[in-house]
């Protein structure tokens, strides 16, 4: 029987946890919920106890991925950011996490084991805690073997979303920039060199 795409990808991302939770976290992490979710400013997000069962019986966390994020990524890039999340998970049950959403040191230190290494900027040099934190892939590290050993048995991330038609405007066709790092967004001619101010990269032609 055919799958459906509901099933496809949600099969996927929970195979891909499966994966990462056996290959980096000792199979420790509980189960959680994997949404897709088009957070505006985040290519994944972890929020903790966000569901419950209706009976009321079992509280879990929630891991949200960003489909809008998943092109223009490779498949490698956007699994980076799953365990990105479930670092998260991992400091959740076994760590002392800061306020919601901020990135602290242990939380670093976390990261720094599974082979991704945190920075604001998303590549070497930025600095690794603070409210709004990336990372960036370790060649050869933990996160980087485990992830080509699931790509290497034909994993692929099937579903992902559809690049936005421009907007046409009095001056002619507009067209959406935004910023890879933390998703703020402008519009305006075909061309243009638009930098984020907050993250200092150039935003990406949509």
């Amino acid at each position: 029987m055919t799958k459906t795409p509901t099933h496809e990808s949600f099969t996927e991302f929970e195979a891909a946890f499966a994966h990462f939770n056996a290959e980096l976290f000792s199979n420790k992490l509980p189960q959680c919920l994997i949404t897709l979710h088009r957070h505006k400013s985040a290519r994944g997000y972890f929020w903790a106890e966000k569901f419950e069962r209706s009976s009321g019986e079992r509280v879990v966390d929630e891991i949200a991925m960003n489909p809008d994020c998943f092109k223009g990524r490779t498949d490698t890039e956007t699994l980076s950011t799953l365990v990105h999340e479930m670092v998260h998970l991992q400091q959740k049950h076994f760590g002392k996490p800061s306020r919601n959403g901020y990135h602290n040191k242990e939380w670093a230190g976390m990261m720094d084991m599974v082979g991704l290494t945190p920075s604001t900027t998303a590549a070497p040099g930025g600095k690794r805690t603070g409210q709004n934190c990336s990372h960036y892939i370790v060649t050869g590290g933990p996160f980087s073997v485990a992830c080509a050993k699931l790509i290497k048995t034909g994993f692929v991330i099937t579903w992902r979303s559809r690049p936005k038609a421009p907007i046409a405007g009095k001056s002619g066709k507009r067209i959406k920039y935004e910023c890879d790092e933390c998703g703020a967004a402008a519009w305006g001619k075909e061309g243009l060199n638009i930098e984020c101010g907050d993250c200092g990269i150039t935003m990406a032609e949509l």
